[in-house]
């Protein structure tokens, strides 16, 4: 069965009213998100970019962290990406929606060969959702990494690592969309379960996306964080490479995928959720 390749099965709109309707949900989806992963994300951002945590595995970089700095040490950090990314995950889900509902054409429904169906609309709009996020996240996520490395953060550096982050949002929306994308036409059923559809959907596929970019999320941590020399990025790749072989590159991927898993999972419950409720309340 192959059912609308799209973010959810609701009676669409115009394409811009499309995308504001997503705000409401996607803001619901980020601060979800934040609340459940962040200490997951704190110590994964200390193994990859705070000096003594180098070696550290997740677990004694976990018990370090309390240990110095209580359960609020986890959470250190949290208030930057709270307030900012219900805004950015928002406008990255009505960005994808606006250019998926905006490219409603043959170009737009144009099938790539040898992608089993996949159209043009979904990666343009995984590229725009994916920019929007970066140029929104950017300094949200230098002032987030500076707080849970321990270091003052500036406003003139805030955009310190835009070019990583841009790489590293479009090929994580990207993936992540063709994913959802392909799930939804091959596997619609999974999405029809009221609670485990979504909670699998949003944590799989937001899982595999990250595994995808994870070298650059480590890339990003290094720079916003200024962690060692100050070298450009493919330096950066060598440097870590010659230390520890391309395994090197996803260190801290395994607090990263449990943050990303269950953060998602959770977070893709509650935009399902009210995603639903504005088709409910006649918003759409």
């Amino acid at each position: 069965v192959i059912i609308a390749n799209k973010m959810h099965d609701e009676r669409r709109t115009v394409w811009w009213k499309e995308g504001l309707i997503t705000l409401g949900p996607g803001a619901m989806f980020g601060i979800t998100s934040v609340m459940v992963g962040h200490p997951f994300d704190t110590i994964k951002t200390r193994m990859q970019a705070m000096p003594g945590f180098e070696s550290r595995s997740m677990i004694r970089s976990f018990v370090k962290t309390v240990h110095d700095q209580g359960i609020r040490g986890l959470y250190r950090g949290a208030l930057f990406p709270l307030l900012g990314s219900g805004i950015y995950r928002s406008t990255q889900f009505a960005a994808y929606e606006a250019v998926y509902t905006y490219m409603d054409s043959p170009f737009g429904k144009y099938q790539i060969p040898g992608t089993f169906g996949l159209e043009n609309r979904v990666i343009v709009g995984g590229l725009g959702g994916g920019t929007i996020r970066a140029i929104i996240e950017t300094p949200l996520e230098y002032a987030k990494i500076r707080r849970q490395t321990l270091q003052p953060w500036k406003l003139v550096h805030m955009y310190n690592g835009f070019g990583v982050t841009w790489c590293r949002s479009v090929g994580l929306l990207c993936t992540f969309f063709i994913l959802y994308d392909s799930t939804k036409r091959f596997y619609p059923d999974v999405l029809t379960r009221p609670i485990l559809g979504p909670f699998l959907m949003g944590g799989v596929a937001a899982t595999m996306a990250w595994w995808v970019v994870w070298p650059l999320e480590y890339m990003k941590s290094q720079v916003q964080g200024t962690y060692g020399k100050d070298l450009p990025v493919w330096k950066r790749i060598q440097v870590v490479i010659k230390g520890g072989g391309l395994v090197g590159l996803y260190r801290g991927i395994v607090p990263g995928t449990i943050r990303s898993f269950f953060a998602n999972g959770i977070a893709m419950i509650v935009l399902a959720t009210f995603q639903r409720k504005m088709t409910d309340w006649g918003v759409r």
